[in-house]
């Protein structure tokens, strides 16, 4: 799996869609499209994502914390988990991440008490 990409667009209501896609190795681009809702006031880093069928949407346990950690000052590497800390998803605005920049991101997670030993790079092609 690789050349994955997360877009996101801001809805009407609030709500944010979200679209990931990922090529797999069958050469088969796959795409999942899911909406996103902010847990809190407006500021809140924490959001609810749910990739389920609408009509399911009054059930709980479709919705998934999807919770910011820590972004860059230049907004441009973002490191997402939630409460248990099971997941842990660093993203980027490019395909490309300055060394640097991610070792100094991956230093503030471990200081939070990450494993980032299980993180896996994801393969970006031009």
């Amino acid at each position: 799996m690789g050349n994955t990409r997360a877009e996101y667009r801001l809805n009407d209501d609030g709500t944010v869609q979200v679209i990931n896609r990922c090529k797999l190795e069958s050469g088969e681009i796959t795409k999942a499209t899911g909406i996103a809702r902010q847990v809190g006031i407006a500021s809140s880093p924490r959001f609810e994502v749910r990739f389920a069928p609408a009509w399911l949407s009054f059930i709980p346990a479709v919705w998934g914390n999807y919770w910011v950690i820590d972004l860059d000052e230049g907004y441009q590497l973002v490191a997402v988990s939630e409460p248990s800390r099971k997941y842990l998803w660093v993203l980027s605005r490019t395909p490309k991440v300055d060394q640097k920049s991610y070792e100094e991101l991956l230093g503030r997670l471990v200081a939070k008490g990450f494993n980032v030993n299980q993180l896996e790079a994801t393969k970006q092609e031009d």
